[in-house]
């Protein structure tokens, strides 16, 4: 990773396929473009700082604590990702944009890349383990008795595979100070030998930081949507007694999460794909990058950034609980309680209707609309 406002004259300082006689080289400067990529960084900092903090809040202290058991490490591991990202990737974006070289030291590069990627790997495999576990509720409700258990050991394997995928980065990552100029950078140069190797790591992370994910979430998602239209054309076709049985909200609540799944997906896709092809098209043709404008990369990496907030809202303030939870902090801040009930009280969870409504709701996998139990069945 080079600094952001730097990469045409670091990539003619350090790569060794630069042309053998390169113009007089001058030191990266802190350009108008960096200094608008880390404004922009800066904002979606707080914001999402804000916000999945509040989420993981929530769901552990708050109102969010409703969510079945099996599901509040879902959310919290995706908030918790999330914040690994907020608080390691932002920051060093930043800092390093601003300084444009490389000041501390080659253990911090090693260990700052690490987290980097670490944290980009987690925040992609907690979205997998989310939409493995709707797949399982909504195609195969039966199997929710052992979802919690499922459901850890997915999280396990999600976040140990990140730390092992971002492993290698602890190895190729190094500062190297330039031969003849008083200018260090946190470079992977000299760590391959040849070209094709650094181009097949970075195809490799490029597959497991965004294809895979993809894939399994583009499949989940689609057996879902399948499932829920072949549920609404049968009820269309006469199975009404589906509606009078108890379960009346469960044509509503699939609704919901099909349109959350469009969400997801979406979120994912937008944000990342633009900066992930950019970076193929770097990796294939690295003549290109002295000839892009700056700005174009400063703005693909903000925009991916910017799943980090979306995240929060896609998962957590569509669920009026989590709204309900942030107003209380805010009136708390404020010097004020607030004396507006839950909308599903403990002691109303705790009713016949309400652990009705929640049973039938984690059956049938919509775990984002509880608040809805205080409504007669």
């Amino acid at each position: 990773m080079n600094g952001g406002s730097s990469n045409t004259s670091v990539f003619s300082l350090f790569n060794s396929s630069a042309p053998p006689s390169p113009p007089p080289w001058e030191a990266p400067s802190f350009t108008v473009a960096a200094r608008c990529r880390v404004a922009a960084t800066l904002v979606l900092f707080v914001f999402a700082a804000i916000s999945n903090l509040s989420v993981l809040i929530s769901v552990c202290w708050g109102r969010g604590y409703r969510l079945a058991a099996h599901l509040r490490p879902l959310i919290a591991s995706l908030a918790s990702a999330d914040l690994v990202m907020t608080f390691v990737v932002m920051p060093l974006d930043a800092v390093w944009n601003i300084t444009v070289q490389w000041y501390a030291g080659d253990v911090m590069c090693k260990l700052l890349c690490f987290l980097k990627l670490f944290a980009m790997h987690s925040a992609a495999f907690i979205l997998v383990v989310v939409s493995l576990d709707r797949y399982r509720a909504i195609l195969h409700p039966l199997d929710s008795l052992d979802a919690g258990l499922r459901n850890r050991r997915m999280l396990l394997v999600a976040w140990t595979l990140s730390v092992l995928l971002a492993s290698p980065q602890l190895f190729i990552f190094r500062a190297i100070k330039a031969d003849g100029v008083d200018f260090t950078q946190c470079v992977t140069h000299g760590s391959f030998r040849h070209r094709w190797q650094e181009t097949a790591y970075n195809m490799f992370h490029f597959v497991t930081l965004y294809v895979f994910p993809l894939l399994v979430m583009t499949f989940c998602y689609t057996r879902i949507l399948t499932k829920i239209n072949g549920r609404m054309r049968k009820s269309k076709d006469g199975e009404h007694c589906l509606r009078r049985s108890g379960t009346d909200m469960i044509p509503k609540a699939r609704m919901k999460t099909l349109k959350m799944s469009i969400v997801i997906v979406s979120s994912f896709v937008i944000c990342w794909t633009p900066y992930y092809l950019l970076g193929i098209w770097y990796w294939f043709q690295p003549a290109m990058i002295q000839h892009t404008p700056e700005y174009v990369h400063h703005i693909l990496f903000v925009f991916g950034n910017l799943n980090t907030c979306c995240d929060p809202v896609i998962y957590g303030f569509y669920t009026p609980s989590f709204r309900a939870d942030l107003a209380d902090v805010v009136a708390c801040c404020r010097g004020r309680r607030t004396n507006n009930a839950s909308p599903c009280s403990v002691d109303r969870l705790s009713s016949r209707n309400c652990y009705h409504y929640l049973h039938e709701q984690t059956k049938t996998g919509s775990f984002l609309f509880l608040h809805d139990c205080e409504k007669p069945l």
